[in-house]
């Protein structure tokens, strides 16, 4: 009975710690899966940056006057017009 009790403890003792270490992962903690479909007015782009090379999925964060963040895909030209437009601008 008292050998019982321990190993069901165990096992509690052991499915608790399990559960926290798997809920508290470190991983990226920006990853765009969809990017926004639309063309951007690159007047209203402050800043960007691009997502961990852990995403799935590699892609640009711009970040607009009003503190929104806009996933976008980095390959496409206007994107690359803002990124170079914000490079220079912070020269």
């Amino acid at each position: 009975m008292r050998t019982t009790r321990i190993l069901l403890l165990s096992i509690l003792g052991y499915a608790l710690i399990a559960s926290v270490i798997c809920s508290n992962g470190i991983g990226p903690d920006d990853c765009c899966f969809t990017p926004y479909p639309r063309r951007l007015n690159k007047r209203l782009i402050s800043s960007y940056y691009m997502t961990d090379y852990r995403c799935p999925k590699s892609a640009a964060i711009v970040v607009t006057k009003k503190g929104r963040h806009i996933c976008v895909d980095p390959t496409l030209s206007w994107v690359v017009g803002i990124m170079k437009s914000v490079d220079e601008g912070t020269f």
